[in-house]
């Protein structure tokens, strides 16, 4: 007779937060006077050419997709954990919003400078790109819905116009090969690269 499988029990728990283990981006949104803003975030998926984010509020990054509709989504990897987190403790908003004071950010304009990241001119947006990252998108916004939570948020719809990868990572003419490229996760709030490979999708052309 065969024994029965084991399953674990569980528990009805109240985390503070969701992050199961999201890709980190780093969203460059035009300010008021032509400079970038760099937004670290975790808060994206993938269809095809639209990549929807979740942009927090009170946020300088929404603030500036709401007047000028395009960024660059910048997909860093695992060895550029410490320069995303140099970046979270502070906003592009002046003043601080109240609630993100309580929560320990502060005001900080040049996020280049501050991150030791480089800029890259785009092509058809006017943020730079960020030559560090191994996948880099220009994307300009479909659409824009804030949510009505006591602290809203907005779900922005993306179309990516332009994706550019480093050479090392692309496989063929248009892949990028999954065994070179890793994307940084923020696993509850912790940073992790990829583990090693388990297999493939029957839909996998590489």
């Amino acid at each position: 007779m065969s024994q029965a499988k084991s399953i674990a029990k569980t528990k009805v728990i109240r985390p503070k937060i969701l992050y199961y283990g999201m890709p980190v981006i780093l969203l460059n949104t035009l300010n008021e006077d032509g400079t970038v803003n760099i937004s670290p975030m975790s808060s994206s998926w993938a269809l095809g050419d639209s990549i929807v984010l979740g942009i927090g509020p009170g946020s300088k990054a929404l603030e500036n997709v709401q007047r000028h509709p395009e960024y660059v989504i910048n997909v860093p990897g695992p060895e550029l954990w410490e320069h995303v987190e140099r970046l979270a403790p502070y906003t592009g908003r002046n003043p601080v919003p109240d609630f993100k004071k309580q929560m320990g950010f502060m005001y900080r304009k040049d996020k280049y400078e501050l991150s030791g990241l480089t800029p890259a001119t785009s092509m058809n947006v006017q943020p730079t790109r960020i030559a560090e990252c191994p996948l880099q998108s220009e994307a300009r916004v479909r659409h824009i819905r804030i949510s009505d939570s006591a602290l809203p948020f907005a779900v922005v719809e993306t179309q990516a116009v332009h994706v550019h990868a480093h050479e090392e990572i692309i496989i063929g003419e248009h892949h990028i090969n999954p065994k070179q490229w890793s994307p940084l996760i923020y696993n509850f709030r912790h940073y992790f690269g990829l583990g090693r490979a388990l297999g493939k999708t029957f839909k996998s052309e590489i």
